[in-house]
Order: C-alpha cells, then sequence, then structure tokens
C-alpha cells in the first residue's frame, strides 16, 4: 500500500470515528442541534472520502454497498485493512 493510499484510508477512518462518537452521543442527546449538523457535516465529509478512495484505490465495502463500475476489484490486493 503507498503512503498515498494508506493517508487516504487513514482520512477515511477518522471519519468513520468521527461519526461514530457523534451517532452515540446523539442517540442520548437527540435535542442537540448542533450536533447533528456536525453529524451531518461529517457524513457527508465520508461519504466524499469514500467516493474518492473507491475512485481510485477500489471498493472498501461489498454486498451493494460500493459498486465496482469498471471491473469487479473485490480480489485485487492490497484490501483496505491490509496496512503496511
Amino acid at each position: 500500500m503507498s503512503a498515498e493510499q494508506a493517508a487516504a484510508l487513514e482520512a477515511l477512518m477518522a471519519e468513520v470515528f468521527t461519526g461514530v462518537e457523534l451517532n452515540l452521543y446523539l442517540d442520548t442527546h437527540p435535542w442537540d442541534e448542533q450536533a447533528l449538523m456536525c453529524f451531518n457535516r461529517h457524513s457527508a465529509q465520508l461519504m466524499e472520502l469514500k467516493h474518492a478512495y473507491e475512485a481510485r484505490y477500489g471498493p472498501l465495502l461489498g454486498f451493494g454497498y460500493s459498486p465496482s463500475p469498471d471491473k469487479w476489484r473485490w480480489n485485487m490486493s492490497p484490501w483496505p485493512w491490509e496496512m503496511a
């Protein structure tokens, strides 16, 4: 995995972490409008990063969550979890 791909994956993981934490917070504070706006902003950022990563390096998720537009790339490595 190249340094550029690793950095892109790290940025994705940071957004996922932030989204999970905000999700947990909103479970107990559902009326916090500021937290909801922050969650929505991070969700949009995550989708942008995900689409950019997948366009360059291949799908992150299977089973209908990540289309493979040009060819089936699930059998190509490195896989997202194969960190060097």
